[in-house]
């Protein structure tokens, strides 16, 4: 299955283990709750999975790379400890805790919470005085004497025999007291995740001409040339803060991230081209309803590679204006629920200024106990954080209570202003975008690319659904994203039912 499918397949794997009676007590005995083991190649985004299962699940996460410890770690150090038994005394070899097991008491404390993943990476690739522990845990779900706390899933990961000379072979046994996921790359599935992190759009238009590149093992005299989806990944986050900066990005550079020669040389070649298409064409012009004659003349001309690049242009330009309009929708909306709120509580208390200042601090505290939990992404903090000080500014002095809501109301009036103002901004230059790409007669592949990639952005479809624009639905419909696909593939059904029944 594709990395998407097994982040999926871990989350009902929570909701089944931690599936709870009522008494509180799980319904699935630890005994029965099979690890799981994730098996696939280097750098398709394993311990990235890990980490949005538990945050979407809320629960705890600790995380390991196994082949960074020792027996002793693992385990726990060996102590003498005096017991008696049958009338006489005995020195009996025990274990202190084990680092791992220790690390997630500590994460329950450190976060409040009870259950979560204990997540060990490499696990097929531990040293050889590690790996009977190794497969004892798997086995039994202890390291030495103390055992994993119940609520907490055991998942592990692994490379196949191909990519690691290390690896060692699990047994029978073992086998058969785990899950064992198959995880393969999937360039599609990738895409969709590194358009809603907004990766850097140079290598995602450069990937959607040369997908092959997107994940290469190979071994040639050199040794082994790679390039993986976290190699694109971190690249993005070094190319952008290299562009902030006015600093080149040679082949050399590409290398270090990309480590197949060939795709290195051509990535960096790409990324020059970008840049000029990106002057020469001027997209902020474009998006803006400005478009120079020469620009049409020049589109014309172009051959597919360079009018695929533009469209990734386009693209980019958009998701800026889409993404500042999600962000303020979030804002307003977390607002709107925190005024709903408060005015239900005017009706409990005789304080209207304190009444606020108590909702707003329970605010306050949820997010420094998510943030503490691991419970929220980068950009989540900052939306709840612009809330909090919009919260700050918008706070009533009226004892009044129908005064003081009113006064409240004021700040979020003008929040909804900020939201209105960055759709209609987003909904213009969408239009735009459409009016330049008809003009140039870009209504073939690189219209399906276009609205393909509309369709997987978070952000743009939560847009488009809020604001439904006809030039994107009829494309879609058109170009076999929407119903005209369902309309064929059912008169294919039917043509084949028709040519089996002769």
């Amino acid at each position: 299955m594709n990395i998407r499918q097994a982040k999926e397949e871990i989350k009902h794997t929570v909701k089944a283990y931690l599936a709870k009676d009522t008494e509180g007590g799980y319904l699935m005995p630890t005994v029965r709750q099979r690890p799981i083991l994730l098996m696939g190649p280097p750098g398709i985004g394993k311990t990235q999975i890990m980490e949005q299962a538990a945050r979407e699940c809320g629960i705890g996460l600790v995380s390991y790379t196994i082949t960074h410890h020792t027996r002793q770690s693992a385990v726990g150090l060996p102590v003498i400890r005096e017991k008696e038994f049958l009338g006489s005394r005995y020195s009996v070899t025990e274990y202190t805790m084990s680092e791992i097991i220790a690390s997630v008491y500590e994460k329950m404390e450190e976060t409040g919470l009870r259950e979560g993943i204990l997540f060990l990476d490499e696990v097929n690739c531990v040293s050889e005085t590690l790996a009977p522990a190794m497969l004892q845990f798997l086995q039994c779900k202890t390291f030495g004497n103390q055992a994993v706390p119940g609520g907490w899933l055991i998942v592990a990961a692994g490379n196949p025999p191909e990519y690691n000379r290390s690896v060692r072979e699990f047994d029978t046994v073992t086998l058969d007291r785990v899950r064992c996921i198959e995880v393969e790359p999937d360039y599609r599935v990738w895409r969709g995740y590194a358009r809603n992190r907004e990766a850097h759009g140079a290598l995602l238009s450069y990937l959607e001409l040369r997908p092959k590149n997107f994940y290469r093992i190979e071994a040639d005299v050199d040794g082994m040339q790679y390039v993986t989806a976290r190699g694109w990944e971190d690249f993005s986050y070094l190319l952008k803060r290299y562009e902030e900066q006015g600093l080149p990005v040679s082949a050399e550079i590409a290398y270090e991230y990309l480590h197949q020669k060939e795709v290195a040389e051509d990535v960096a070649a790409y990324l020059d081209l970008y840049r000029k298409y990106q002057d020469d064409y001027g997209i902020s012009g474009i998006l803006s309803g400005r478009v120079k004659p020469a620009v049409y003349a020049r589109v014309y001309a172009a051959g597919f590679d360079e009018r695929l690049s533009v469209v990734h242009l386009l693209l980019d330009g958009l998701m800026q204006y889409f993404s500042a309009a999600s962000f303020e929708r979030g804002v307003t909306d977390s607002y709107f629920a925190f005024l709903k709120g408060y005015q239900a509580g005017l009706a409990q208390t005789e304080d209207p200024a304190e009444e606020y200042v108590r909702r707003r601090g329970a605010l306050l505290r949820e997010l420094e106990e998510k943030e503490r939990g691991g419970l929220l992404e980068k950009e989540d903090v900052r939306l709840r954080r612009r809330v909090l000080s919009l919260l700050k500014d918008g706070k009533p002095n009226a004892e009044n209570k129908e005064e003081a809501f009113l006064q409240a109301r004021e700040c979020f009036a003008r929040q909804r202003e900020r939201l209105e103002a960055s759709e209609a901004a987003a909904g213009e230059a969408l239009s735009f975008a459409f009016d330049f790409m008809e003009e140039a007669s870009m209504q073939g592949e690189e219209m399906v690319v276009f609205v393909t990639e509309l369709a997987v952005s978070r952000d743009a479809a939560a847009f488009l659904a809020e604001h439904p624009c006809a030039r994107y639905q009829a494309y879609s419909s058109e170009l076999l994203i929407g119903t005209r696909k369902g309309e064929l593939l059912s008169e294919i059904r039917k043509e084949e039912t028709r040519c089996g029944g002769i």
